[in-house]
C-alpha cells in the first residue's frame, strides 16, 4: 500500500478561525432546505427513491448513502428515517435491512454504536438510525440497493421483504458549489457551505487551504464535536485535514457565522479540479470511520501574499480582523553584514481580545535565500479590542545580498500529522502517477512535527539609517508607546587603563497618557568595536513612569581602549522579555565628541540622580612640594545635600587634568554616613604628579561614580563615573604662621598658649610643656583624614627632634590642656640656657607643609649652693 506522510493541517491567521466542524452531523441528520439557495443534497438525491412501507402507518426512507475507504475494507453507511403515523409505538427490533451488492451478495447491516439502543419509534414520531456494512474493496455506489425486511413468523426464514431502495446511477450526497446545507450538529440546526480552495507554494512544497462556513441557527452554543475533515481529489485520493491543536476547541454563538480554514500539503502533480471536502465521524467502539457531509469545492485560486510598502495586510483570527503593517525599516552596515531594523504594527479592529498563534519570520532575498528573524516577541501576544502593539524586529543580511529587493516573510508554524491517503487511482490525477489505495489513519501526537506556511510577504523598503544629529528631535513608536528623542551629547574621558564613552539621550513622552518605561539596557558600537557586553545604561528617574510631556535622560556608558579612535557610533536600547532581547530604540550618529563642560573657579558642580541630588564647591587645593621627583596635589570639596531627607550621597570620582592634557587619577576619601538635608560633607582627592608639572592652571574632571546602571555610594567601589565637568581649581600656597595661635589642620584648630622649657644644671634632659587649646570644627561631616601633625623641636644647639601626634588622641580636645615631652642629649650637661623653637607641620602621604613656628626661652635651673657648717674652738682656747 502506498501512503502519503505529508498531510498537514493549520488554522491560518489570514482567515477567520473557528475550529473543526461541529459535531453531531450524522449521515442522516440532513433536513430539507428552506430556500432555493439552500440544498439538502442527500434529501434531493433520496427524493427520487420511493419510501418503503414497513407496517400500517410506518414507512422508511433512505438518506446519506456513502462509502468511505478503510484499511479493513470500505464501509458503506446509510441512514433510515422511520416515520410512525400510527397511534402506537413501532418496534424496530422487527425491522431489518440488507445491502445488496452489484454482484448480488447480500450483507446484513448493523446500527452504528450511537444508534444501537434505538429500539422503537414513538407514535406520531420520526426516528433516524444509521447502519453500516463492509463492502470490501468496492468504491462506487452504482448498482447497490438496500432491501427492507419485517419479522413474520409465517414467512420463509421468518423474514418478509417489505421493499427495497435502489440507488440511482447519479446518486450523490455531495453539496454542489454555491449552495449551502442545512444539518443538525450536536442537536443544533446549522447551515454549512463550502467557501474556497486556495493553493500556496512555499519552500518547494504545495499547500491547499480549504474554507467552509458554519452558521448557528439554534439557540444554544455550538461546540467542537471532533469530526475529521479530508480533501478528496476527483479520483478519490484523500488528504486528512485537521486544525492546529491550540484551536481544537471552539464555540459558535447562536446566529453567529464563522469560517473554518484547513491546510494540507498535496503532491505538486495532483489535479485540483472537481475536489471536495469530506467530513467523517469515528465510531471508536467499532474502530471505523463513517462518512458524513461532503461539499464540492470552488475552483482553485492562488492568492497574492505580497504586501506593498506601507500597505496594511488584514488577517482574521477568531472572527476579529487584525491589521498588520511593516514600518520604520532602516539599515546600516555592520562589518560584513547589513543590520536591518523594522517594526511590525498590529491593531485589533474587532470587538474581542485575540491571542496570536505561533509565527516564524524571515527576510527573503530576490533569489529565495532566507535569513531568520527572531519572532518570540510576536508569538502568543494578546491584543485587546482596538489595541495597537508595535513589535520591533532586527535581522542580519550579508552585504553581498541585494538589499533593495528584500521581503519579510510572515510564516505560521503549523503542527504536522502523518496520515495515509485513500481513494482511487492516482493515474487520473497525474500522468504516470501510481495508484493510491488504502485507509486513512491520523498521526499520533508523538508523530507530530512542524511545517511552515506563508501568511504574507511584506515588501521591505531600502532605507539607509539616517545619521542622528545632536540636539535635533526625532520621533519613534515602540511597544511601550510613542516618544520623541534627541541625542544630547557624547562624552569621552579617562578611567583607569581605558576611556569611558557616554552617549546621553533624552526621551520625551508624546502621548496624552502616562507611559511605563521597561527595564532598559544599552549596547554601544563605536567604529568596528562591538562593546555591547560591557555597556551599561543609567536612567535619571526615580520611577519608570513617564507622564505626558515629561522627559527622561538616559546615559549609555561603555569603556574603550584609551588609544582607540572612532568616527561613528551605533546606540541601541532594549529590554528583555522571557530571556529574549526586545529592541526599544536604535540610532546611528557620526557626531563629534562634545567638549567637557567647564566650571569656573568658585563655581558649583551639581549632582542629579535618584535620591542623590547635591552640589559641590572647592574648599581648598594645596600642593605638598615633596622631597623627591614628585609632589602631591590635594583638594578638599564641600558637598551639600540638596535632598529633603537624609541621603547617602553619591561617591564622587575625579581625575586631575594639567594644561598640556595629561590626566592623573585622583584618590578619593568620603564619609560613609548619611547626610542630613542641607548638611555638608568634606570630601578629599589627591594624587602624585611630577615636580616639573605646573599646577597653577590645573583642573579636575569630576563626576559621581557608578556601579553598573546605578550611582555608587560612599564605601562602594565604583566601576566608572558620569556627567563629567571640568572644575578649575585654585591651588593655594600655605604661608607658615609666625606664631602658633590658631593653627588649622581640619577639622581641628590648635592654639599653643605657651610653652615652658627647662633644663637643670648638669642634666642631660630638657623638659618641655605645651599649654594649648584644641577645638574640632563639626560644621562638616568627614571621614577620618590621613593628615598627621608633626611637632619639630629645635634646641639651642640647632639640633631637632620630631614628634608625630594625632589630634584628638595625643592632643585632646578642650581648653587649657597640656602636653609634655623631654629631649635627652649628653651635651645638654654643659648648657647654661638659651632658646628652643617649635615648628608644626601638616604631613600627608609622607610629604609636609609647614604650618607655623614659634621660639621660646629655655629656663636654666642651677643646682642649689650647699654651705659648709662652722666648727667652734674649745673653751680652753678662749
Amino acid at each position: 500500500m502506498r501512503t502519503y506522510k505529508n498531510t498537514y493541517v493549520a488554522l491560518l491567521i489570514s482567515t477567520i478561525v473557528i475550529g473543526q466542524l461541529a459535531g453531531g452531523i450524522t449521515p442522516g441528520a440532513v433536513k430539507a432546505a428552506a430556500s432555493s439557495k439552500t440544498a439538502s443534497a442527500a434529501a434531493a438525491a433520496a427524493s427520487a427513491i420511493k419510501p418503503v412501507q414497513m407496517a400500517p402507518g410506518v414507512t422508511a426512507t433512505i438518506e446519506n448513502v456513502n462509502i468511505w475507504a478503510q484499511p479493513g475494507g470500505n464501509i458503506l453507511a446509510y441512514t433510515l428515517n422511520y416515520s410512525n403515523a400510527s397511534g402506537a409505538n413501532a418496534n424496530l427490533t422487527q425491522y431489518f435491512s440488507r445491502v445488496v451488492t452489484p454482484g448480488g451478495s447480500v450483507i446484513p447491516a448493523n446500527p452504528v454504536t450511537a444508534d444501537v439502543l434505538k429500539k422503537k419509534v414513538g407514535a406520531k414520531e420520526n426516528l433516524r438510525v444509521t447502519y453500516y456494512v463492509n463492502v470490501g474493496q468496492t468504491k462506487s455506489l452504482q448498482g447497490f440497493k438496500v432491501s427492507m425486511y419485517v419479522w413474520d413468523a409465517k414467512a420463509k426464514g421468518y423474514l418478509r421483504q417489505a421493499g427495497s431502495f435502489a440507488l440511482p446511477a447519479a446518486y450523490s450526497t455531495t453539496v454542489a458549489t454555491g449552495t449551502s446545507l442545512n444539518m443538525i450538529m450536536n442537536n443544533i440546526p446549522v447551515t454549512a457551505a463550502a467557501e474556497s480552495l486556495q493553493l500556496y507554494k512555499y519552500s518547494g512544497k504545495v499547500y491547499a487551504k480549504v474554507g467552509i462556513s458554519l452558521t448557528n441557527k439554534g439557540s444554544k452554543v455550538l461546540t467542537d464535536p471532533g469530526y475529521t475533515a479530508y480533501l478528496v481529489s476527483s479520483s478519490g485520493t484523500s488528504f486528512e485535514l485537521a486544525l492546529n491543536s491550540s484551536q481544537s476547541s471552539y464555540k459558535v454563538q447562536p446566529e453567529e457565522k464563522k469560517s473554518i480554514y484547513y491546510l494540507t500539503e498535496i503532491p505538486a502533480y495532483l489535479k485540483t479540479d472537481n475536489m471536495r471536502l469530506q467530513f467523517t465521524q469515528k465510531d471508536e467502539t467499532l474502530k471505523l470511520e463513517l462518512a458524513g457531509a461532503a461539499f464540492k469545492l470552488p475552483a482553485v485560486t492562488i492568492p497574492n501574499l505580497v504586501v506593498a510598502n506601507g500597505a496594511i495586510k488584514k488577517i482574521t483570527i477568531n472572527s476579529n480582523t487584525i491589521e498588520t503593517k511593516l514600518s520604520n525599516a532602516s539599515v546600516y552596515p555592520d562589518k560584513a553584514s547589513a543590520a536591518w531594523s523594522f517594526q511590525l504594527e498590529l491593531k485589533n479592529t474587532g470587538n474581542k481580545a485575540v491571542t496570536l498563534p505561533t509565527y516564524e519570520l524571515a527576510v527573503k532575498s530576490a533569489k529565495g535565500t532566507s535569513f531568520p528573524v527572531n519572532a518570540k516577541a510576536l508569538n502568543g501576544i494578546t491584543l485587546r479590542p482596538l489595541e495597537v502593539k508595535v513589535i520591533p524586529l532586527t535581522a542580519q543580511v550579508p552585504l553581498e545580498v541585494e538589499q533593495n529587493t528584500l521581503q519579510l516573510q510572515m510564516i505560521e508554524a503549523v503542527s504536522q500529522g502523518q496520515v495515509q491517503s485513500s481513494g482511487g487511482s492516482g493515474a487520473s490525477d497525474a500522468a504516470g502517477a501510481s495508484g493510491t489505495t488504502g485507509g486513512v489513519t491520523a498521526g499520533t501526537e508523538s508523530d507530530a512535527a512542524k511545517i511552515t506556511f506563508p501568511i504574507a510577504y511584506f515588501t521591505i523598503p531600502y532605507m539607509p539609517r539616517a545619521d542622528i544629529q545632536k540636539g535635533q528631535e526625532y520621533r519613534t513608536t515602540t511597544p511601550f508607546g510613542s516618544f520623541s528623542y534627541s541625542l544630547q551629547s557624547i562624552q569621552r574621558y579617562p578611567w583607569k587603563d581605558d576611556d569611558i564613552v557616554v552617549a546621553k539621550v533624552n526621551l520625551t513622552n508624546t502621548q496624552a497618557v502616562t507611559l511605563s518605561l521597561p527595564e532598559l539596557k544599552g549596547a554601544l558600537k563605536v567604529g568596528n568595536l562591538d562593546l555591547s557586553a560591557s555597556t551599561d545604561l543609567l536612567l535619571d528617574k526615580d520611577s519608570q513612569e513617564l507622564a505626558p510631556g515629561k522627559t527622561a535622560e538616559i546615559s549609555i556608558i561603555t569603556k574603550i581602549p584609551y588609544a582607540e579612535n572612532f568616527d561613528s557610533m551605533n546606540i541601541s536600547m532594549y529590554t528583555t522579555v522571557n530571556e529574549e532581547k526586545l529592541p526599544f530604540l536604535s540610532l546611528t550618529t557620526n557626531s563629534a565628541i562634545n567638549d567637557i563642560p567647564s566650571i569656573e573657579r568658585g563655581g558649583s558642580y551639581t549632582v542629579s540622580g535618584k535620591g542623590k541630588n547635591a552640589k559641590l564647591q572647592e574648599n581648598r587645593t594645596i600642593v605638598y612640594p615633596g622631597g623627591g621627583n614628585f609632589k602631591i596635589i590635594y583638594t578638599e570639596l564641600l558637598m551639600s545635600n540638596e535632598e529633603k531627607r537624609q541621603s547617602a550621597l553619591a561617591r564622587m570620582q575625579a581625575y586631575y587634568q594639567t594644561t598640556d592634557g595629561q590626566f592623573y587619577e585622583a584618590q578619593p576619601a568620603q564619609t560613609t554616613g548619611l547626610a542630613a538635608p542641607g548638611g555638608k560633607q568634606l570630601i578629599t582627592f589627591w594624587t602624585k604628579i611630577p615636580k616639573s608639572v605646573a599646577t597653577s592652571e590645573i583642573s579636575m574632571y569630576l563626576g559621581p561614580g557608578i556601579i553598573g546602571s546605578k550611582l555608587s555610594e560612599s564605601g562602594q567601589e565604583a566601576t566608572g563615573y558620569i556627567n563629567i565637568a571640568s572644575l578649575k581649581l585654585t591651588p593655594q600656597t600655605v604661608t607658615p604662621a609666625k606664631d602658633l595661635s590658631r593653627i588649622s589642620l581640619y577639622p581641628y584648630i590648635l592654639t599653643v598658649l605657651s610653652s615652658d622649657g627647662k633644663i637643670t644644671e648638669g642634666s642631660d634632659t630638657i623638659s618641655i610643656v605645651l599649654n594649648y587649646n584644641l577645638m574640632q570644627d563639626r560644621t562638616y561631616d568627614t571621614q577620618a583624614l590621613s593628615h598627621k601633625l608633626i611637632v619639630k623641636i629645635t634646641d639651642p644647639y640647632g639640633q631637632s627632634t620630631e614628634k608625630s601626634l594625632t589630634l584628638g588622641t595625643d592632643l585632646t580636645e578642650g581648653d587649657n590642656n597640656t602636653y609634655s615631652t623631654t629631649i635627652v642629649r649628653s651635651l645638654y650637661k654643659k648648657i647654661g640656657g638659651g632658646s628652643y623653637k617649635i615648628t608644626l607641620y601638616d604631613e600627608f602621604q609622607g610629604e609636609r607643609i609647614e604650618l607655623g613656628n614659634q621660639t621660646y626661652f629655655l629656663t636654666y635651673e642651677p643646682l642649689p649652693v650647699v654651705e659648709k657648717p662652722v666648727t667652734e674652738k674649745p673653751a680652753t682656747e678662749k
